[in-house]
């Protein structure tokens, strides 16, 4: 889950104007970093490069895809900006104690809350939540513990997570918000049907992380840890299910989900273990289990695992996986060690970095490797795996988004 870092400032009603990015004095070797990097610290969301780098602080939410950054101004002002250009692109008054928690693939839509992002949040009788499309506000307060997960691609919907009971949550479903509505109910199955009452599959696993597919339209999430988890298709069809790993296939524009099994041994390690990613032309999804040194391929439009190779990437540290540039090849980082792999698992090199990799991106032009590090975010050639730059970031959780 995310944290997030101070607060923003307003100049002229439209200009953002950020602190410093580094939280300390840069040392000699750092540079300028030469691309648009959003990264997590434990005092909250950090931007390097672009026009204005600096902390949104900790009431401010990424975009899945990087794109925006919404955030609550010390004035108590919500301002949505492209962390590119550091300008700001929407915003409107707000009272205290909003926290952005979820933007819209174009950054049109923001949903925020007044409680922090939290593994398991606590037990509450209602919710409130904020949801403010093209200016326009609408304030929910829903029965029982719902957290905002995602928009619907037309931002007429929000889908949410029902966590159960509400006394004691341990088990959430995904459900839909009507924003014109105001109701929550299931979604849609992969064939676009109603899931039928009874139904509903519960989640009592981690979400480990979530990507979405290059048009936006479909979020990934990998799902480790769930003993016992039965997915809407065993609960109509009768078959106990247990599966210890999953990807949650979310259409933010049909409205429908899937959960695509993944084989074992993965999720049954360390959560932390495993990293997911997507190819740059969304056709395959790649999954790495660094506990058993494995990564399993799965195509996009079947929704099927493809295969699964063993891999030299084994170790007991948090994952990270990217694509390398053209999708042919896979970054794969655990402990000190990034990896390039291609698909039969083979390494194709291998280049030491200082401390261990705390999340992987790659540049848009594929030059660099983005790597986070102990209080710190280093650059890499793509060619040679030398290190180019680094800027100093305390506290640093892992980069999260390059563009």
């Amino acid at each position: 889950m995310t944290t997030r870092r101070t607060f923003l400032g307003l100049t002229g009603g439209t200009a953002l104007v950020l602190a410093g990015a580094c939280d300390g004095p840069r040392a000699a070797d750092e540079q300028r970093v030469p691309d648009v990097v959003l990264v997590d610290s434990r005092k909250g969301l950090v931007v390097l490069g672009g026009a204005r780098p600096g902390m949104p602080g900790m009431r401010a939410a990424a975009s899945a895809d990087g794109q925006f950054v919404y955030a609550v101004t010390a004035g108590e002002g919500l301002v949505g900006f492209d962390p590119a250009e550091g300008i700001s692109t929407r915003g409107s008054a707000l009272g205290g104690g909003w926290i952005p928690r979820v933007i819209s693939p174009r950054g049109v839509a923001c949903a925020l809350a007044q409680t922090p992002p939290a593994t398991v949040p606590a037990g509450r009788a209602s919710t409130p939540l904020l949801v403010t499309v093209g200016g326009k506000e609408r304030q929910f307060d829903l029965p029982g513990v719902i957290e905002p997960d995602a928009f619907t691609t037309d931002n007429g919907g929000l889908f949410v997570l029902d966590w159960r009971p509400a006394t004691k949550p341990d088990a959430y479903r995904v459900r839909l918000l009507d924003l014109a509505a105001g109701t929550v109910g299931p979604l849609l199955t992969r064939d676009k049907t109603a899931v039928p009452p009874g139904a509903e599959e519960e989640m009592r696993g981690e979400g480990r992380q979530a990507v979405p597919s290059p048009d936006g339209e479909i979020l990934y999430t990998l799902y480790t840890h769930q003993p016992g988890h039965r997915h809407t298709r065993d609960l109509l069809s009768g078959r106990p299910g247990n599966a210890h790993a999953f990807v949650h296939v979310l259409h933010l524009a049909q409205r429908w989900a899937y959960c695509l099994d993944l084989p074992d041994p993965f999720g049954q390690g360390p959560p932390a273990g495993h990293a997911i990613a997507v190819s740059p032309d969304g056709r395959e999804l790649a999954v790495l289990d660094v506990n058993h040194g494995k990564v399993v391929f799965a195509g996009t439009e079947a929704l099927a695992v493809a295969g699964v190779v063993s891999v030299p990437v084994k170790a007991e540290a948090a994952a990270s996986l990217a694509y390398a540039p053209g999708g042919t090849r896979l970054l794969a980082g655990a402990g000190r060690t990034v990896t390039k792999l291609d698909h039969s698992g083979s390494a194709v090199a291998t280049w030491p970095v200082p401390a261990e990799v705390r999340g992987l991106g790659l540049s848009r032009d594929g030059q660099r490797i983005y790597c986070g590090g102990e209080n710190e975010v280093l650059w890499l050639d793509a060619s040679t795996g030398a290190v180019r730059g680094r800027a100093r970031v305390n506290g640093l959780i892992a980069v999260r988004h390059v563009r």
